[in-house]
């Protein structure tokens, strides 16, 4: 959220909001107003309950949505956000065009997805670690072996970050950065709206 430099007048969209965590934290880190989309309604009536207990019902608005066809108005948004959910969107280039739609000319994107170190070593060990070790602690604990299970091949699926950069300026996007976070088992991508 830093990346963002908000303000305190700003209106957020964090798209993928899941149980509204970033929603969250960007009140708390300056967005006047947030704009949470997800396509699970489960989670958004997680999401609503933490809203709700936190006291940010008036600034904080949960709609269910498709990330391919967000329900807010051409240049609406001042910043946007998408925190490990992009991966998960069909068609990620239509998503990325909708972003750009939603955000005003100058507006700020962060976006926060898994990746693949490239160091050898560890990209040995961690593709281990990520193929074998974790589905079956996730089956062990959760005793469900599917989303542990989904969770790496929907990494493997992704694009390499130039390419998913290249997507973003494809998408109307300019100045992207991909920034690799802890080795890059994650990356941060950060772009403003042409």
């Amino acid at each position: 959220l830093d990346t963002l430099r908000l303000t305190g007048t700003e209106t957020l969209l964090d798209v993928c909001t899941g149980t509204a965590d970033v929603a969250l934290a960007a009140r708390a880190r300056g967005a006047a107003r947030v704009i949470g989309v997800d396509f699970s309604g489960a989670m958004l009536a997680r999401g609503l309950s933490k809203v709700r207990a936190s006291g940010e019902g008036e600034s904080i608005a949960l709609l269910r949505g498709d990330a391919m066809q967000l329900p807010v108005a051409d240049g609406s948004v001042d910043a946007a956000t998408v925190a490990f959910g992009i991966r998960n969107v069909d068609r990620r280039e239509v998503a990325c065009r909708e972003l750009a739609r939603a955000l005003r000319s100058g507006g700020r994107l962060a976006i926060l997805e898994f990746g693949a170190p490239r160091l050898p070593g560890l990209k040995h060990l961690y593709h281990w670690y990520f193929t074998n070790v974790l589905p079956r602690l996730g089956r062990l604990v959760s005793g469900h072996s599917a989303a542990y299970s989904y969770l790496p091949e929907s990494v493997g699926a992704f694009p390499a970050p130039e390419v998913f950069a290249a997507n973003l300026t494809d998408a109307g996007f300019e100045g992207v950065r991909a920034v690799p976070l802890t080795f890059g088992i994650v990356y941060l991508y950060v772009a403003t709206r042409r």
